[in-house]
Parts: C-alpha cells; sequence; structure tokens
C-alpha cells in the first residue's frame, strides 16, 4: 500500500507542473478570445455547427456555458448548439499536454470530436429545420420568420446574462489568469490523484490484465456507461475518462462517447437558462444518442 501512494504521489506530482503551464497558455487564451469566438457563433446564421464545431475544440471554460446561454436566447440553432456540446473536449485536452500524449494521438481525438460535432448539428438543423430551430416554433407556410425576433434580448444583454450564469457557477470566468489557472490545476490534480491511486491500486491487487476486462472496455455496454458518465455536469466526467483512456482502461469508442456528451457546466446553465423543460430533455437526448452511437461506431 505504501509503494501504491508513493507511486501514486510522485506520478501526480510530475504532472502538475505542466498541467499549471498549460492551464495559463488556456486561460490567456480564453480571456483574448472568447467574446469574439462567442459572437462569431451568435452571428454565423446556418453556418453555425460548421463554426461551432471548429471553434469548440479551442480549450475555453465558458464556451459551452455560453452556448447554453445563446441557445436558450435562440439567438443560436439547436444544431449549433449541439455542435459545440459535441466538440468541446473541457478538461481532455490539459491532460492530454500534460501527460505528454503524442501530438498526433491529441489532434486526432480533436478531429474526431470536431467532425462529429459538425456533422451531427448540420444533420439536426436539416431535420428540425434552422429557422424553427432558433425561434423556437412552427414555421408558417410562405412566411418570413426573422432572423432573431425584436423582443429577444441583445447581444451585449446575452452576454452579461452569460457571464452572471459563469460567475455562479465558479468556472474561473471572474478572476485573474493566474488565480484561474492555479485554481484549475488544484482541482483537477485532486481528481488526478484520485484516479491514478486507483488504477494503481487495481494493477496491485489484480494485475494489468484487470484494466482490459473492465466493464467500460466492452463493445457496446462501454460506450452506453460511459456516455452517462460525460454527462456529469463538471470537470470530473473528463478527467476520469481520459486518465482511464491514456491507462488502457477504457478504449477508443467508450472513451469518444464520453468525451462528446461531456460539456462541463454547459448543461447545467441550460438547466437554469432554458425554461422549456420538454426542450431540455429533447437536448439531453440528442446529445447521449449522438454520442454513444458515435462512440459504438468508432468502437
Amino acid at each position: 500500500m505504501l509503494h501504491v501512494i508513493e507511486h501514486t504521489l510522485i506520478d501526480t506530482l510530475k504532472l502538475l507542473p505542466f498541467l499549471f503551464l498549460t492551464y495559463l497558455a488556456m486561460e490567456y487564451l480564453e480571456h483574448k478570445a472568447a467574446a469574439r469566438t462567442q459572437e462569431m457563433v451568435g452571428k454565423a446564421g446556418r453556418l453555425g455547427p460548421v463554426i461551432g464545431g471548429i471553434l469548440g475544440i479551442l480549450p475555453q471554460c465558458g464556451f459551452a456555458a455560453g452556448a447554453s446561454g445563446l441557445y436558450a436566447g435562440r439567438v443560436i440553432s439547436l444544431g449549433t448548439l449541439l455542435s459545440i456540446y459535441l466538440s468541446t473536449s473541457d478538461e481532455m485536452l490539459p491532460i492530454l499536454i500534460s501527460e505528454q500524449a503524442p501530438a498526433g494521438e491529441i489532434l486526432k481525438l480533436l478531429a474526431i470530436k470536431a467532425i462529429i460535432g459538425v456533422m451531427a448539428g448540420l444533420l439536426v438543423d436539416l431535420l428540425w429545420g434552422w429557422r424553427e430551430g432558433r425561434a423556437g416554433q412552427k414555421k408558417e407556410p410562405c412566411q418570413k420568420i426573422p432572423l432573431v425576433k425584436p423582443a429577444q434580448p441583445s447581444w451585449h444583454q446575452e452576454q452579461a446574462h452569460i457571464h452572471s450564469l459563469c460567475e455562479k457557477e465558479h468556472c474561473g470566468c471572474e478572476k485573474g489568469i493566474f488565480r484561474s489557472a492555479l485554481s484549475h490545476t488544484v482541482q483537477i490534480g485532486i481528481f488526478i490523484l484520485l484516479v491514478t491511486f486507483a488504477l494503481n491500486l487495481m494493477l496491485h491487487a489484480l494485475g494489468e490484465d484487470a484494466l482490459g476486462n473492465l466493464i467500460l472496455n466492452k463493445p457496446v455496454l462501454g460506450p452506453v456507461l460511459a456516455g452517462l458518465v460525460g454527462m456529469i455536469p463538471n470537470c470530473a466526467g473528463s478527467v476520469v475518462i481520459t486518465q482511464l483512456y491514456l491507462r488502457g482502461a477504457m478504449g477508443m469508442g467508450a472513451a469518444m462517447a464520453g468525451l462528446l456528451t461531456g460539456t462541463g457546466v454547459g448543461l447545467l446553465v441550460l438547466f437554469k437558462a432554458d425554461h422549456d423543460r420538454k426542450d431540455v430533455l429533447k437536448v439531453l437526448g440528442l446529445l447521449y444518442s449522438i454520442g454513444v452511437l458515435a462512440g459504438i461506431v468508432l468502437k
């Protein structure tokens, strides 16, 4: 047991400097680009799923939360929201970088998420109707529905509302870059420590073969369960899934199912901002179904 604890502490402490530097760079990027990227998505129109799916892979804490607020105000379409949810990496990217995963592997995971996000978003808007998705109502024949209703909140009002929600969820938006990066490092470091300890304990007690026999490695059941883990509305889901994937305890299919359904606090903000519970359940159902289906196909 002492050997397991020592090995776990050493492994985690080695990661912390890389994790902090990664979060520091990402916080700088987010502070510089967050408002601009959200405005691009808000004004993208029919290309929303394409723009959202591509920008979603950028490491931004509040992007999924911002998209939730924009969708609740019917500023963006359902397909655009789903493309952002599916492509956003939450804590996956910083953990991959701090673990010094191969660049090819990182790019492959990001590309898969972006492609699935864009394709799913475009398909959803095609099936549901882009205008109907924005306006939240059925389109009358031969009636031109405006891009944004006059009664809808302005972009700046929506931004203020999103920022308020973001602060309430303690995602670090209101802190300075250094403090926010340090806070992220401590929080995620604790999760990594716990996951690493559990895996090292399993390896010590049962051997390496036990990892391959985990239920999350099963062809269909793995993605079904991982998709549920990914939908936990905080960083824990993506941390656990990424760590399990890197250590061989979870296959590509299950890992992608969990990472595709993970939105950070995005779903939590959606529940608070969108008072149409049937609409929220529709988003949840589509997100989970797409994530699990993609995981099953990817194996």
